[in-house]
């Protein structure tokens, strides 16, 4: 009698969650999110606000380039454009499936290249609501992840899926990560600490098609404890440009050729 109410539960799901497990939806999640296209531009401007509304502003170029198939290796440089103070500022990421990332910062106001530590991976990228990590993304075996229900993000239908890391060194409890059925894209994620306690909530705000690719071009990222948040649009998105693969090196952190990142 066991095995048939197992059956009559799997014949009531839909047959596209049949067909993945969580980790399978995740990295179907990831693909749709921070793998399209062979290579990736985008201009991006950050707004950093704080509870009463006073808004700071992160302008830069973002370039992504794939190294080989979905899920692999990538390369990730970031020009500054604006405030003052990071102004010609690069930050430069070699991202790798199942081991830390390296990840380097050009500094123009000391003229030196720094390396950050791998467990900086979820410190505030340069001063926002997102890390290190949510600019690249988390390994997707860090972590367990389950098909917790479905529902809608507006008119969007949804999985529900529920990620809780593998180490007892993580900062973070578990998290809820809404995926679109249609395009993979996650709509929304929550955070939450390991006493169980929503702190932090991603919101994919706006999403249109370039080239055919379905880009989230509007994200939020809000601390619910503090009640700051930074609003991040992708404006000039484009793909599959021909990135050269030399722009990823520490020369070009100190001299990034400027038809790239104007």
């Amino acid at each position: 009698m066991k095995h048939g109410w197992i059956w009559i539960i799997a014949a009531l799901l839909p047959l596209q969650a049949q067909a993945f497990s969580g980790g399978e939806l995740m990295k179907q999640s990831q693909a749709a999110f921070l793998y399209p296209g062979k290579d990736f531009k985008a201009r991006v401007v950050m707004k950093l606000i704080n509870k009463d509304g006073h808004e700071r502003v992160r302008e830069m170029t973002m370039l992504r380039k794939n190294s080989g198939e979905t899920g692999g290796n990538q390369k990730y440089f970031m020009y500054f454009f604006q405030p003052a103070d990071v102004k010609d500022m690069t930050f430069m990421i070699h991202k790798y499936p199942a081991k830390d990332d390296d990840r380097w910062m050009f500094i123009p106001a000391i003229s030196m290249v720094k390396r950050i530590a791998a467990q900086d991976k979820r410190s505030s990228f340069v001063g926002s609501d997102f890390t290190y990590e949510d600019v690249s993304g988390r390994d997707i075996e860090d972590d367990n992840h389950v098909i917790e229900r479905e529902e809608k993000v507006g008119n969007r239908d949804c999985y529900v899926i529920k990620s809780t890391p593998k180490g007892a060194d993580s900062d973070f409890g578990y998290k809820f990560t809404w995926v679109d059925k249609a395009n993979f894209l996650p709509l929304r994620e929550a955070q939450y600490d390991k006493k169980g306690v929503h702190y932090k909530q991603f919101t994919a705000d706006e999403i249109t098609d370039i080239k055919g690719v379905p880009t989230a071009i509007r994200r939020t990222m809000k601390n619910l404890q503090t009640g700051h948040r930074t609003e991040a649009a992708y404006l000039k998105t484009d793909y599959d440009l021909g990135i050269e693969d030399s722009l990823f090196s520490e020369r070009f952190l100190r001299q990034p050729p400027r038809k790239w990142v104007e």
